[in-house]
């Protein structure tokens, strides 16, 4: 628990430092009297708090695993290989694990569609021995009785980048960030930049958690302001190519939409492209995640925010977690990371700092 407390610790410094409050446009009516909008309000989690127990016969025990100590071998298991953001959990699992000398691979289709393949993978690692499985998927339901075998093998399981209190078997361990939060925050962020009155148009995720939690942030934060009128909601799968040729639809079948709002960064992404195609200029478009390309678009102007959900360092707190875990040192529950809501007025404080990104950026920004 205390490398869990450290590495939070030391990311929650660099937000602090880096997180400068964001104005907004003069035009903006505040949402209620006396609050002030800014991407930089979201309060992340007080260091040192225990794990969130998870719901009633969620929770597998780790004190139940046998580990006996030594080297483990641990497998990081992303839904994809296409989306660098997990590819940066995987950057600060494996960094991590160098310094810990434990052996961590990384398995996962290309594709975060390829929901079979993911699955024929997990059955594979059941037989390769590990001692922990980190895992992340777009179908929880299909991956449940191969968590649950892992669990009656011994195998520590432990679910990164959710914050799902019911997997739908138990498992040792939650780790990420609170997937409606900071959608949430950035709902609140869109309203005090249009007064309350915005036509919205939404892009999905693959159905499933963490598409539900992220778009319900967003919605929670809308509920009470009649004048964000959802004008239309499509789904995509989770990547660019998915997101630009949904956005050229709802842009062509309801021209009147003004903001969008995503589920991830990389539909962002490919948003903004349509965007451009369309001659769409100012439809302001809202992600999540913190990619280093999407940081880069904020940074010049393709679209506007995003929930930075710094994955390097969530990978770190859960390879963490997994050793604990098998030491016998884990209570169980859910262990939140940090997020901050980024635009360009503070984006280059993250992106001026490489070493926390992977990739890293495309060329260097200046720490003012």
């Amino acid at each position: 628990m205390k490398r869990i407390l450290i590495t939070i610790l030391m990311l929650l410094a660099v937000l602090m430092a880096a997180c400068a409050p964001v104005a907004q446009p003069e035009e903006a009516a505040p949402v209620e009297e006396g609050e002030e909008m800014s991407a930089a309000d979201y309060e992340p989690p007080a260091p040192g708090l225990p794990p969130v127990p998870l719901d009633p016969g969620a929770q597998a025990s780790c004190a139940a695993l046998g580990f006996e100590g030594g080297s483990a071998k641990i497998a990081y298991m992303p839904p994809a290989t296409e989306f660098n953001y997990y590819q940066a959990i995987g950057a600060g699992i494996e960094d991590l694990a160098g310094e810990l000398g434990v052996e961590t691979f990384m398995l996962a289709p290309q594709s975060g569609s390829d929901i079979e393949g993911q699955m024929g993978m997990i059955q594979d690692v059941l037989t390769q021995d590990v001692d922990a499985i980190i895992l992340s998927t777009h179908d929880e339901g299909a991956a449940a009785p191969l968590v649950a075998q892992a669990v009656e093998d011994g195998i520590a399981v432990i679910i990164v980048n959710s914050d799902i209190p019911n997997f739908p078997t138990p498992v040792h361990g939650v780790v990420g960030y609170s997937q409606r939060k900071g959608t949430y925050k950035e709902g609140m962020y869109a309203i005090g930049m249009t007064g309350g009155e915005a036509k919205v148009g939404v892009l999905e995720g693959l159905p499933g958690y963490h598409s539900t939690e992220r778009i319900g942030g967003y919605l929670d934060a809308f509920a009470d302001f009649p004048g964000m009128e959802i004008v239309a909601s499509l789904p995509t799968e989770w990547n660019v190519e998915t997101g630009n040729t949904a956005m050229m639809d709802l842009l062509q079948a309801n021209p009147e939409i003004e903001i969008v709002v995503t589920a991830n960064d990389y539909i962002s992404i490919g948003a903004a492209k349509a965007a451009e195609a369309l001659g769409r200029d100012d439809v302001v478009i809202f992600g999540n995640d913190g990619d280093t390309t999407g940081l880069e678009d904020i940074a010049a102007g393709t679209w506007h925010a995003t929930v930075n959900t710094t994955p390097y360092t969530m990978g770190q707190v859960a390879l963490n977690v997994a050793m604990d875990c098998l030491n016998g040192e884990y209570p169980g529950g859910w262990t939140e990371t940090p997020t901050v809501i980024v635009d360009a007025t503070n984006v280059n404080e993250y992106l001026c700092h490489p070493e926390n990104l992977f990739p890293a950026p495309a060329k260097e920004y200046p720490c003012e």
